[in-house]
């Protein structure tokens, strides 16, 4: 039986500073030469929790790319502030921008899961000369935290009462999940994206090589369809037998979705 190679080792995080002040960490492998990925995690996950951990990287570079990867505001590394008023889809997308200009990267592809599908959304129309191509992963139409009961979310955390709502505990046990999580940031989070507008621009879709892809098993499938849909230059790819939370460990998916950056990158 043939003994799978080793995840790739993570390197310290390199902070870079938002407009507001915040640091927010990334990570770099290969070589400054190589076809860069700008790859950004989900909602209460991290870089290395979707990308890392699940070989996403470890395959990527065995393709000859270097990459970039992003702890979004509020996740992971970065600094997690409790201000709703932190938190906006723009915000999060300068992020990227002020991440890319300081690894001085004019050109990359992108990958993103969930939420850093939604802001990959975002980014690749508002930087469209910046990203080539990318890979958005569980993304819905929508505004899949606008489900979320808040004011049920914030009594669990602050007295232990139980969720009615079953989207709410199931987010809330999302946001458990990883010990470095902060539930007060991420549901400040949660709120920030319902202040401000975060529902994908239908009417002003991406233009690159857009490939969207989702778990048989993700009750946003149908809406992840829809999506591809309006792409003028988008494919769909179905994840077999797996939902929102384990669909980016799936082979298929790092497979496929490994191949379609690597083919429009020349590699």
């Amino acid at each position: 039986m043939t003994t799978p190679a080793p995840l790739t080792p993570m390197p310290a995080p390199q902070y870079v500073m938002s407009g507001e002040g915040h640091r927010i960490a990334t990570y770099s492998w290969g070589e400054d030469t190589s076809p860069t990925v700008l790859a950004v995690h989900g909602f209460a996950s991290s870089m290395r929790d979707t990308w890392v951990d699940t070989g996403w990287v470890r395959e990527l570079l065995r393709r000859g790319f270097r990459v970039i990867g992003v702890d979004l505001r509020g996740h992971g590394a970065s600094d997690k502030p409790h201000d709703a008023d932190q938190y906006s889809m723009a915000a999060m997308v300068a992020d990227l921008f002020i991440a890319l200009d300081t690894y001085l990267v004019d050109e990359a592809a992108y990958l993103g899961y969930s939420l850093g599908g939604r802001v990959g959304w975002q980014f690749m129309t508002a930087h469209a000369e910046m990203i080539t191509h990318g890979v958005l992963g569980g993304i819905p139409d929508g505004r899949p935290l606008g489900r979320l009961q808040l004011d049920e979310a914030r009594a669990h955390v602050e007295s232990g009462s139980p969720i009615p709502d079953d989207i709410t505990r199931r987010y809330v046990t999302l946001a458990q999940r990883l010990p470095s999580n902060d539930i007060r940031a991420l549901l400040a989070l949660a709120e920030g994206l319902r202040l401000h507008e975060d529902v994908p621009p239908m009417d002003r879709p991406p233009q690159q090589p857009t490939l969207i892809a989702t778990g048989t098993d993700d009750p946003i499938l149908a809406d992840s369809r829809t999506l591809a849909g309006v792409l003028p230059r988008g494919s769909f790819l179905e994840i077999p037998d797996r939902d929102h939370v384990h669909a980016p460990g799936a082979r298929v998916f790092r497979t496929e979705g490994s191949a379609f950056l690597a083919a429009r990158s020349g590699l």
